[in-house]
């Protein structure tokens, strides 16, 4: 464990769900429209809206793969070719710390983190798959709220601050879960980036004004929405080049690898050019394990769009994207060059802990900021994850 000479905030941190977490609320009724489990081919297999899930190749998530074992292959370093599988080499018990509250509290004060935002490691896939039926997603995701608010808490002692799943596919449900998840404490909510589906082939941009209802509520309550990397239905631009539609967790593709499409960086333009921060200039945005290469390119479009015709925007977009948008780089990415481009303090440190894809040691990360001062890093490792889960 690095020696910060403080306790750092994790804006990256998982657990694995409950076998029931989409279930334990859902009325039998709808659960053959939402999630239901099923042995298959002697494997225990989730059913999504009726058809086999292939978002986590192991939704049970027992065993489960050892936290960061995959850190030198997401640096880009696989010099003898192994295949994933091989990479994951051997899978463990799941630990009681990634399921039970009170043992990840005292995995944090063993970790020296203070406090930690906590996100799904399934329910981020789950969208995609019912974005043919609205009410079902909104029925499942309530669910899995209300899972969250029993076996985590949004803000235990001021620690672990469980973000429950918002999604805007029915607004009006959205304005009324918000409330709900507000009225229980909580102090970030979590989102899918990518357009919002409307139908099993069309979507709308998160910036339209339908939604505004849900980020003016947002923006009364002063908390963030984080943006966390899952299916955005983005591989209908995989599937255009000949890839596969589905998402899967650790299938590899070189071409999916580097096709351009970004769903967090357009998710963030959509919401500069659609006008979201200037219709609400209190909402607030994190983006956690979305990296951060495409920020520079953004940047670069916001600045050449605002030249081209700057009556189009009230304000400088680049400068909305700084006040109103926190990031959370992969530690393999050039945080530095992030740093410079949106400043330090709107740099987030997050781990993944306990994923394979993260760190295996959370607060190693800081050995990323090398050449940072130590003003620098302590606002990355600590003080601007507080800031983030504090209302504004």
């Amino acid at each position: 464990m690095a020696d910060l000479g403080f306790q750092a905030f994790d804006a990256d941190h998982h657990y694995y769900e409950a076998e029931d977490a989409f279930t334990r609320h859902v009325d039998r009724r709808m659960q053959s429209r939402c999630m239901q489990w099923a042995e298959i081919g002697g494997r225990k297999r989730l059913l999504v809206g009726g058809k086999v899930n292939r978002f986590i190749p192991n939704p049970t998530f027992d065993p489960v793969a050892q936290p960061g074992i995959l850190d030198e292959y997401f640096r880009g370093r696989n010099p003898e070719g192994k295949s994933v599988a091989e990479l994951f080499g051997r899978l463990e018990p799941i630990s009681p710390t990634y399921r039970d509250r009170d043992a990840r509290i005292k995995q944090l004060d063993e970790q020296g983190i203070g406090g930690t935002m906590l996100f799904p490691t399934l329910g981020v896939g789950m969208q995609e798959s019912l974005r043919h039926d609205p009410e079902a997603a909104c029925v499942a995701f309530e669910a899995f709220n209300k899972w969250i608010e029993d076996d985590w808490g949004y803000a235990y002692q001021d620690r672990l601050y469980g973000a429950p799943y918002i999604s805007l596919m029915d607004p009006a449900w959205a304005e009324q879960e918000l409330e709900r998840v507000l009225e229980r404490g909580a102090r970030v909510v979590s989102m899918v980036p990518g357009p919002v589906p409307t139908g099993p082939e069309t979507s709308v941009s998160i910036g339209v004004e339908r939604f505004d209802g849900f980020w003016a509520r947002v923006a009364e309550a002063g908390i963030t929405v984080a943006f966390h990397s899952g299916d955005a239905g983005y591989r209908r631009f995989t599937e255009a080049w000949g890839g596969d539609r589905e998402f899967r967790a650790f299938s590899w593709d070189p071409l999916a690898v580097c096709l351009s499409p970004e769903p967090i960086h357009d998710t963030l333009a959509a919401l500069i050019c659609h006008g979201v921060f200037e219709r609400h200039p209190r909402v607030r945005v994190a983006t956690i394990e979305c990296g951060s290469s495409w920020a520079e390119g953004l940047v670069r479009k916001l600045k050449k769009a605002y030249g081209q015709m700057p009556g189009a925007f009230e304000r400088d977009p680049v400068e909305q994207l700084r006040t109103h948008v926190r990031i959370a780089p992969y530690y393999e990415d050039d945080i530095a060059g992030l740093r410079d481009l949106i400043g330090a303090e709107n740099v987030l440190f997050g781990s993944d802990f306990p994923h394979a894809e993260g760190l295996a040691v959370p607060t190693e990360f800081v050995n990323d900021l090398e050449g940072f001062s130590d003003a620098e890093v302590e606002l990355i490792m600590r003080e601007n994850g507080w800031k983030v889960v504090q209302p504004l």
